[in-house]
């Protein structure tokens, strides 16, 4: 139940980015890939135990940049949340701006 509820939380904040495709200058497809990339990210931070999802911010620019914020409960979680987000098809760097409590 935990996990549904958090999948649905992260979801419905990763649909946000979506809804303000009247941005400045890049076409729908590009914001629509950028949202794709968080949303995976996002996903993938729910599955990993290690990371909190709730936590770590994800924002990704139309090159494929993806920025982390937030906080982490250890080096090892900043970590694993920038190894995940490398992993992701169509991540081109990751800068890692988590500051761990």
């Amino acid at each position: 139940m935990k996990i549904n509820l958090k999948s649905l939380f992260i979801i419905g904040t990763l649909m946000i980015p979506v809804a303000t495709f009247a941005a400045e200058g890049d076409s729908v497809s590009t914001k629509v890939g950028d949202a794709v990339i968080t949303t995976k990210i996002k996903a993938d931070f729910a599955k990993d135990k290690s990371v909190s999802a709730t936590n770590i911010k994800v924002e990704t620019d139309s090159n494929g940049l993806v920025q982390l914020s937030g906080k982490a409960k250890s080096a090892a979680e900043a970590e694993q949340a920038v190894k995940i987000a490398k992993s992701v098809k169509g991540v081109t760097g990751v800068k890692n701006d988590i500051l761990v409590e």
